[in-house]
């Protein structure tokens, strides 16, 4: 196993990762949705509807509840965050590393966008 295949692994086995079918439930419980993906990934394959847009290279800062450069929808640490990317890869690294910053109730969406855009697809 690579060594980037080990920390993923150890990422995961933190998270109480939710599937596609359940993000919906969870925005309407009040998580908080964090789309990570590059412009690019959301030009091409469209918007999360309700999720906020935070590019990964300022995640830590944007959603660090003690950082001043927080955004202002960040409350604390056990807020519920879900973080997605594209395919459930790098999420599961940031939110691992967000709760390394003490955000307790931080998550992935598991296969990340393209698992979510796949589950809509298949409830038209």
């Amino acid at each position: 196993m690579s060594a980037i295949d080990d920390m993923l692994t150890r990422a995961r086995a933190r998270l109480d990762r939710v599937p596609p079918e359940l993000l919906a439930a969870e925005a309407a419980a009040g998580a908080l949705i964090i789309d990570t993906r590059p412009v690019e990934q959301r030009e091409r394959d469209g918007a999360l509807p309700g999720a906020m847009v935070v590019d990964r290279n300022v995640l830590e800062w944007r959603l660090d509840p003690t950082s001043a450069h927080r955004l202002p929808l960040v409350t604390g640490v056990d807020q519920r965050i879900i973080v997605v990317c594209n395919e459930g890869y790098s999420s599961s690294l940031a939110a691992a590393t967000l709760q390394d910053l003490g955000l307790r109730r931080v998550t992935d969406l598991t296969g990340g966008y393209q698992a979510w855009l796949r589950h809509q697809a298949g409830h038209r």
